[in-house]
């Protein structure tokens, strides 16, 4: 049964940090934030980029893309993140709401940063066992840049921190990027070294956890997850490709785009040298930074802009989300 990508849509607010105004603010050289981090500018929200608003815009823009009458979409999952509007909220009926998807049922899916690719699998999965779901909208909003304290360098590696918004329309019966695979990996021995300590119900928010900051990102334990995490995360990144890859019944030497997250340029191109692929089979995205689960979504958009996807080539999309996570899924792109 084939399963394929009918539309993406992506906004990004009109406001930027740079990456000059982030070593500024740091304490630290900007030849650091730009080079070894790649932070050339990110996206930060502006007064009406909500969470949730900026994944109904960009939907907005899929469903226009697609052609198709929102009373269409039989299934909405938001893959935005938890922090948004409101607190205790299902931000995807609100998004059923405003996008007039009234024939539609929605609910929230969460996995950090690996959030669309995680919802790439069960929307797959779902359309699949379930002749009454044919077409799905995955959308939502990021801006954890917001839980930033750039004078912290606990979270430094979290600078790439932006904002903004993606949807992806998946249609069952279509002949058109083709979703195959996916493949993922969580490692609960990460699920406590980065937490917003205050405002659970271990630590409830006082008037004291404010003025201590613990309301924003920390990382409890950075030099114990620096030496637990840095090779295993790369292991994972290529195991999920892999395994990705393999599964769809592809080759490594076939993967012709890498749409990556954000992270810092060594790791990037370490990723992209291991599996064999140039520089020109991926795009860095050091003018956007790290919009959580919405990179993979974006760096589709820019490379199809840029002229690097071909009819029938195969694309991965590669992502990792604190907890820890990592995920694949594979893609081919263009008409069958």
């Amino acid at each position: 049964m084939n399963i394929g990508i009918l539309s993406t849509g992506f906004y990004l607010p009109n406001s930027y940090i740079t990456g000059e105004e982030i070593a500024r603010e740091a304490g630290i050289p900007r030849e650091i934030v730009e080079g070894k981090m790649g932070i050339k500018k990110k996206p930060v929200p502006g007064e009406n980029d909500h969470t949730c608003e900026m994944g109904i815009k960009a939907a907005r823009t899929a469903i226009k893309k697609a052609g198709i009458d929102p009373l269409e979409i039989d299934l909405i999952i938001y893959i935005g993140e938890e922090y948004k509007e409101y607190p205790l909220w299902t931000a995807g009926i609100k998004m059923q709401e405003e996008l007039g998807a009234a024939n539609a049922w929605a609910f929230d899916a969460a996995l950090r940063c690996g959030t669309a690719v995680m919802a790439l699998k069960v929307a797959k999965n779902m359309m699949m066992a379930d002749p009454g779901i044919n077409t799905v909208l995955l959308a939502g909003g990021y801006r954890n840049g917001d839980f930033i304290r750039y004078k912290n360098p606990r979270t430094r590696f979290m600078y790439n921190l932006g904002a903004g918004g993606g949807a992806i329309i998946l249609k069952k019966g279509i002949c058109k990027n083709l979703l195959y695979e996916t493949e993922i990996i969580t490692d609960g021995s990460f699920s406590e070294d980065v937490v917003v300590v205050a405002g659970g119900t271990k630590n409830p928010m006082t008037p004291e956890a404010l003025q201590q900051g613990l309301y924003q990102l920390d990382v409890l334990d950075p030099e114990g997850m620096k030496r637990r995490l840095e090779q295993k995360s790369m292991d994972n990144f290529l195991n999920v490709i892999r395994r990705s890859v393999r599964k769809s019944g592809f080759s490594e030497e076939e993967i012709g785009y890498a749409a990556l997250l954000h992270m810092k340029k060594s790791a990037h191109d370490y990723v992209l040298k291991e599996m064999g692929l140039p520089a020109e089979a991926s795009i860095y995205l050091e003018d956007y930074g790290h919009i959580g689960q919405f990179d993979q979504i974006l760096s589709l958009e820019l490379a199809e802009k840029a002229g690097r996807l071909q009819d029938g080539e195969i694309a991965v999309l590669v992502s990792a989300g604190i907890g820890y996570a990592w995920g694949a899924a594979t893609i081919r792109w263009g008409e069958c």
